[in-house]
């Protein structure tokens, strides 16, 4: 029996930021119907903002540590990522890794209009 991808928004955010941010570079990307998890790198998982988002999702947030993040290429790069993390974009990589094998990114990163928040959506087979 065939499983259907799982969906996973990948988050790159500054620590301050608020939900309304986030929300915001999330229905840039595409959305929130449909999504499995959230991800971001492990230091950020536990942001009360994130933590906010992803309960009134009703969705796990999954933390992916950094030397993983490092080792994903992505659509798009920013040079200070690269330089801080080693990956182009941490939103695109943290939702590829996310969301298992196979994945592959349905939107590329979008900032939220303040940019504080960055979202990128991957699908997988969520192994």
């Amino acid at each position: 029996m065939e499983r259907a991808p799982m969906k996973v928004a990948g988050l790159g955010f500054r620590r301050n930021t608020s939900v309304a941010s986030l929300r915001d570079a999330l229905d840039a990307a595409g959305g929130s119907d449909g999504l499995a998890a959230v991800a971001t790198v492990s230091d950020k998982a536990d942001a009360a903002a994130l933590k906010a988002l992803a309960q009134q999702l009703g969705i796990p947030i999954r933390g992916i540590p950094a030397e993983t993040l490092a080792e994903i290429k992505t659509a798009t790069q920013s040079e200070f990522i690269k330089a801080r993390f080693g990956t182009g974009s941490v939103a695109e990589a943290a939702a590829i890794a996310a969301a298992g094998r196979g994945a592959r990114l349905i939107s590329v990163r979008t900032a939220s209009q303040d940019r504080m928040a960055i979202a990128a959506i991957a699908e997988g087979d969520g192994e």
